[in-house]
């Protein structure tokens, strides 16, 4: 078994593309040490609508992109994503057709926030994140999958270092690749966790309060009978 946080990105700030490609190199390296301190074996790497390769000595990288389709947004994660898409000129189903294409999986990225995918079972997607800035909303998301009978799987979200493992997934494989993490992932071979530190929850509790004064229509006090509301917040 293999515990990978399934979403987090290199850098912490969006836009300035040619200074956040500079700035990536160092970027994976404070994942990569996160990630060892909190007794991870790995991460997927998901920028925002662009992808790199990255390797470090500490734990493995898996290759992977984060998309912005025109109802949310989707994690290709697997040996081949694309180098770059142009952001919500895609539809979901057009997302996991082109992970599909590049033998990787396709998975819903936090479903009750920035997201419009209600009716996933026409899109094929492989599994559906519980994701760790939103733990509040995880029954809704387990009632998600259970009603479209997809995996589950964990992602921090994480756009500073000290976020990684704030939720990840353990993986049931014999080694650690790109390729096996697809796989494991299409045979529900996959468990999502959600850390519960008392860093953990008071982070949750600081980023809640932030998110509440900036977005206060889109915090899940309830649940709700959709898959999230409209599409709204620029660095999910």
């Amino acid at each position: 078994m293999y515990a990978v946080d399934l979403h987090t990105h290199t850098r912490f700030f969006h836009g300035r593309r040619a200074l956040g490609d500079r700035f990536d190199p160092l970027g994976v390296r404070l994942l990569a040490l996160m990630a060892d301190r909190r007794g991870l074996d790995g991460v997927a790497t998901t920028n925002h609508d662009y992808s790199r390769r990255f390797s470090t000595s500490r734990v493995a990288t898996i290759p992977g992109i984060e998309i912005s389709t025109t109802r949310g947004h989707v994690l290709v994660i697997g040996p081949d994503p694309p180098t770059e898409t142009e952001p919500f000129e895609r539809t979901p189903a057009e997302a996991v057709e082109l992970a599909h294409e590049r033998d990787c999986v396709a998975i819903v990225a936090h479903p009750y926030r920035n997201s419009t995918i209600a009716d996933l079972e026409a899109f094929s997607f492989d599994a559906i994140e519980i994701n760790g800035k939103h733990p509040r909303t995880e029954s809704l998301v387990r009632e998600l999958a259970a009603d479209r009978d997809v995996p589950l799987v964990g992602g921090s979200d994480a756009h500073y270092p000290f976020e990684v493992g704030r939720a990840y997934t353990m993986i049931d494989a014999e080694a650690l690749t790109p390729e096996s993490v697809v796989e494991a992932i299409r045979d529900g071979r996959v468990e999502p966790r959600v850390a519960t530190t008392p860093f953990d929850r008071f982070l949750r509790r600081a980023y809640r309060e932030v998110h509440r004064r900036k977005h206060p229509g889109e915090v899940v006090s309830e649940p709700t009978p959709g898959a999230g509301s409209p599409p709204g917040e620029p660095d999910g």
